[in-house]
């Protein structure tokens, strides 16, 4: 029994942190001839410095196992944007009150919220054709942030979160 407990609190916990990730790009567009790539000159990308390094490492390593390489003239550019937001609350206990009598009755219902907000961070990548200018692929990814994390663990979400983004780079043809 106690196992079984345990399961459920650890499924729970890792549910809570997973990474979502939303994808979007141009139908139309022959992903084959993207062989080379580099980042917008004037990248603003939202993360603190440390993140936006190891995001950076972590794409660059990405696109190299994918056959993509950085270049001085690239084919497209790569935007990264990323905020942080408060997460709505699902977690509520109600609290009833009820009675009745002779065909009469009525009742009191509340909820209150329990626990914290979760932080969350939302990283958008785009992918832009240099010549064209143009958007032709896009991801978003959504998931569990804690601002006080140590490198590690910093390192390891920023890990997940481009794994996930990249798994589905480029798209598989219809």
């Amino acid at each position: 029994m106690k196992k079984i407990g345990f399961l459920v609190v650890l499924f729970f916990i890792v549910s809570c942190s997973a990474v979502r990730v939303n994808y979007d790009y141009d139908t139309k567009t022959d992903f084959t001839s993207y062989t080379t790539y580099n980042y917008y000159p004037d990248l603003v990308s939202g993360l603190s410095g440390l993140d936006e390094k190891r995001i950076l490492v972590l794409i660059d390593s990405t696109m190299q196992a994918k056959g993509i390489q950085l270049a001085e003239e690239p084919d497209f550019l790569i935007n990264i944007q990323s905020n942080e937001f408060k997460a709505a609350q699902n977690n509520n206990v109600g609290v009833g009150l009820g009675g009745s009598g002779r065909n009469v009755g009525g009742g009191i219902s509340i909820g209150l919220p329990v626990g914290q907000p979760k932080l969350e961070r939302e990283i958008q990548i785009d992918f832009v054709d240099s010549q064209k200018e143009f958007l032709f692929w896009q991801a978003v990814s959504a998931s569990g942030f804690k601002e006080n994390a140590t490198p590690e663990v910093r390192e390891q979400k920023l890990r997940e979160i481009v794994d996930k983004v990249f798994n589905k780079y480029p798209p598989k043809a219809n």
